[in-house]
This record gives C-alpha cells, structure tokens and sequence, in this order.
C-alpha cells in the first residue's frame, strides 16, 4: 500500500496485510506520518516538556454522585 505523510509530502509503501495499512483502509479520518516525522515532532515535545513551558490543558472532571 502506498501511503504519503501528511507533513513533508513523501509517499512510502507499507505492508497492506500491516495493522497500520488496515487502520487507514478502514478509517479514512487517520492519517499516516512518516517516521521521520513522528520522530521530529516527539523529540520536540519532549524538548517543550523539559522546559517547563509545556501545558497540557485537560477538562476538568466533574464529582459524580455514584461514586
């Protein structure tokens, strides 16, 4: 299967019997990234992470009754 990174534009073939290439085949809303990518974007998450700028901004849960 042939895949292309939504990022930088390369298009890459991946095994079309692989979890990934059955995941987009079925849902078309993911999208593939190339590793090189993935590893760019991890490694300056964790740069902003070890700054202390880094805040991740989550919904507060509400106190259930049932608990």
């Amino acid at each position: 299967m042939r895949v292309k990174c939504v990022i930088c534009d390369t298009i890459e073939s991946i095994d079309d019997n692989s979890f990934q290439a059955k995941r987009l085949r079925n849902r078309p809303i993911n999208t593939y990234m190339c590793k090189a990518c993935s590893d760019r974007i991890t490694e300056r998450t964790q740069k902003r992470i070890a700054s202390g700028n880094f805040h991740l901004y989550r919904s507060k849960k509400n106190p259930d009754d049932w608990d």
